[in-house]
């Protein structure tokens, strides 16, 4: 199919929008948004399977993230949109494509939010077992819908806030976790390599499953291109987060893997049970440290809440701007879409009663459905890139401020990395129906987006 002739918004559809985000938030968000719930808590399922290789895993899909930054960046930098790949999907491959990942997309962060508020509420729930989860749920999704239809400045500093608490605890995590490594932190001795002595305790099928954990890890990374578009400055934003996101994966992700199965046994019930930070932590004689990590882990939550209401109603709105969703959704207000902010909002707050209404189906369903849509939108800003680079190169080569390394060949390779991980996929019962799923509405979304692009050409 040909390079679509139709001229999206996409160097425009941030006009409507402020310009509220200074280069210190978008920096904060570039650093917090790698750090996530699921680094602290999921990752301990990953080493439990990996064990010391869960530090390759991470790595490797550390790796394939990296690529799909760089790719990412190269278009935004040329054209800022609130609508990130799935503006640049429509500009390269055609309408129906960026209908398709946009509101995959957009299912994926609403739902995300839902979940978020769930974790949340248990872990204050805990803190304060007499109050009920829901109405701790209703508080945050609340608050983090009031932040998003307020000034875009106010997101910005909440997550600058958030991205600051985060970086500094993993970094005093690794901080004492070198030094105990070294053997020089008073009151520890240092295990040395006795905890490093198998790699490979489960074999090749455990290393699968900590690669296919740590793939799903790394989700969050994408939103500060969507905040890009509604910066002083997008390009240079967008170009200092990607050239910074190398050593930002290496130090937050592989780094602590690398501290956590050195300093404790990977077979631990603790690193499971109680997460691989807190456990690392009281192998260290931290006081007090479940409640540390409960802490840091409740504003990894919120932080993603805040972050994922944004992201879904700049992607909502985009969508709406390029004539692909309902109009009154891109209503704009004070430079804000908060009718978009709502909506984001309500869908999040829906998933919350599913979870109480109809946990063991229409939850679990939708969970599956959401499951790999990361990956798909991975593929799309790769084909995207693959197609408007050769554009961008004939056209207007001095958009080129970010480039992808060694293009074409590494696009290539992080495709055949993502092929290779629904392969993997598709091996595991575990994950072949959340494959299965993510594709059936990947595909309806298809069928509706180019349904609608062929109405579209008609009239």
């Amino acid at each position: 199919m040909p390079l679509t002739t139709v001229e999206t918004p996409a160097d425009s559809d941030g006009v409507s929008l402020s310009h509220g985000l200074k280069q210190r938030h978008l920096s904060m968000i570039a650093l917090g948004g790698v750090i996530g719930a699921g680094l602290f808590v999921g990752s301990g399922a990953g080493i439990a399977a990996a064990g010391p290789s869960i530090v390759i895993a991470y790595a490797l899909s550390g790796l394939l993230v990296m690529l799909v930054m760089r790719m990412l960046g190269e278009m935004s930098a040329a054209y800022p949109s609130s609508g990130s790949f799935s503006s640049h999907a429509e500009r390269a491959i055609g309408p129906w494509a960026g209908f398709t990942v946009g509101w995959a997309f957009w299912v994926l962060l609403c739902t995300a939010v839902g979940l978020e508020g769930i974790g949340a509420a248990q872990i204050v729930h805990g803190w304060l077992p007499g109050t009920p989860e829901w109405a701790w749920v209703a508080l945050f999704m609340v608050v983090f819908c009031g932040t998003n239809l307020a000034a875009v400045k106010n997101f910005g500093e909440f997550e600058f806030w958030f991205a600051a608490l985060k970086v500094g605890a993993i970094t005093l995590f690794l901080v004492l976790g070198v030094l105990a490594l070294a053997g020089v932190l008073p009151g520890t001795d240092s295990p040395g390599g006795s905890n490093l002595t198998e790699l490979l305790p489960n074999g090749g099928e455990g290393l699968v499953i900590g690669l296919l954990a740590s793939v799903f890890a790394y989700g969050g990374l994408e939103t500060v291109t969507i905040a890009a578009a509604e910066s002083q400055d997008p390009v240079r934003g967008v170009a200092r987060a990607v050239r910074t996101a190398m050593w930002r994966i290496a130090v937050f992700y592989v780094g602590s893997m690398a501290v956590i199965v050195a300093l404790v046994p990977w077979d631990s019930p603790q690193v499971v049970e109680d997460g691989p930070y807190v456990a690392a932590l009281d192998r260290l004689g931290i006081p007090g440290a479940g409640q540390l990590m409960n802490v840091v882990v409740l504003v990894a939550l919120l932080s993603a809440m805040n972050a994922n209401i944004y992201g879904a109603s700049r992607i909502g709105y985009s969508l709406v701007e390029r004539g692909q969703g309902p109009k009154w959704l891109g209503r704009v207000s004070g430079g804000v879409p908060r009718v978009a902010v709502l909506a984001s909002s309500v869908f999040g707050f829906l998933c919350v009663l599913l979870s109480y209404w109809r946990p063991d189906d229409v939850f679990a369903w939708l969970l599956n459905m959401i499951g790999a849509v990361i990956l798909v939108v991975w593929i799309f800003i790769a084909v995207s890139q693959l197609r408007l680079r050769r554009r961008l190169e004939r056209e207007t080569p001095e958009k080129l401020t970010v480039r992808m390394w060694a293009f074409p060949w590494l696009t290539w390779v992080a495709l055949a990395g993502m092929a290779a991980v629904f392969v993997l996929m598709a091996r595991e019962p575990d994950t072949r129906v959340q494959l299965y799923s993510t594709g059936a509405m990947t595909l309806a979304l298809a069928a509706v987006g180019y349904a609608w692009q062929r109405a579209r050409e008609r009239r």
